[in-house]
């Protein structure tokens, strides 16, 4: 049975993160990309013209996975703010698109910082929806920057908190977006 395009250029993505999380940003070439995900390069380059084309991609296909995976998350939460509790709960899920988008973001940011204006644009106005109506706005920002602040130190390879911390950790920060 023939792939169709969606799946090859799914294939590419996914190939190009496990370059990124595996060797580094600085590693990520079109050709390695090619040879990680078994196409020729000019399979690749029929998806993805540029690297910077490559990385766009990454970013916005792992924004849109997570956000989806954040907003599903968000339909089964019954207390006070359910988008940040989904994201929260995202942040922390072991399955999920926090770690690819990571990846993504990292190597937008070490191989061409210009890349990142429009996440960032997206980023703002996520926050915006997630800490909208909070009762107490600066205790939301907390808990979201905790929520980074975790993502960010494991992306880096800082932080290797044992499974029963990190659980520790997520119940905290739910607890917290529920005190009055």
């Amino acid at each position: 049975m023939m792939e169709s395009s969606a799946d090859t250029r799914s294939d590419l993505l996914r190939a190009a993160t496990r370059l990124i999380l595996r060797e580094g940003a600085a590693r990520l070439t079109l050709a390695a990309v090619a040879a990680e995900a078994g196409v020729s390069k000019g399979g690749l380059l029929y998806h993805f013209p540029t690297k910077d084309a490559l990385i766009e991609g990454l970013i916005e296909h792992y924004a849109h996975t997570f956000a989806a995976q954040v907003t599903a998350l968000a339909a089964g939460e019954s207390g006070p703010q359910p988008l940040l509790r989904a994201y929260v709960r995202a942040t922390f899920a072991e399955e999920g698109a926090s770690r690819e988008l990571g990846a993504a973001v990292l190597g937008a940011a070490l191989l061409n910082p210009g890349l990142l204006p429009r996440f960032r644009e997206q980023l703002q106005g996520a926050v915006a929806r997630l800490e909208a109506g909070a009762a107490d706005p600066a205790r939301a920002t907390a808990v979201r920057l905790a929520a980074d602040g975790l993502w960010f130190t494991e992306l880096l390879g800082l932080t290797d908190l044992a499974p029963s911390a990190r659980g520790a950790l997520e119940r905290c920060l739910l607890e917290l977006l529920e005190a009055r």
